[in-house]
């Protein structure tokens, strides 16, 4: 998870972010992210407060983590734009997928 956001996220999307609350088990924490470009410019009208406009990034670490063999649970916990203070994303790792190679030596 720190790889995730300190390198990663500030290489491929330009997000500074932080990484705190482990679990005991050492597989989840949270995410705080400084600032979110997808969120910059938008504002959702009343209606659509429910819209989880920025879940999008949630789909590129998991598809990212998956590359790597790490099958996790992501989701926003808090998002500026449902009204809460800041940008923060749950992350648990649900398990370590085994190396599977397509042909055999």
């Amino acid at each position: 998870a720190e790889v995730v956001a300190k390198v990663a996220l500030r290489m491929f999307l330009g997000i500074s972010a932080s990484v705190t609350g482990w679990n005991a088990e050492g597989t989840a924490c949270v995410v705080v992210l400084e600032t979110n470009p997808l969120a910059e410019f938008v504002e959702l009208p009343e209606q659509y407060r429910a819209l989880s406009y920025c879940q999008m990034l949630c789909g590129v670490i998991r598809g990212a983590l998956e590359m790597v063999n790490m099958r996790v649970e992501c989701d926003f916990s808090k998002d500026t734009l449902r009204g809460d203070d800041g940008f923060e994303l749950r992350l648990k790792l649900l398990e370590v997928m085994p190396e599977v190679y397509p042909f055999d030596d």
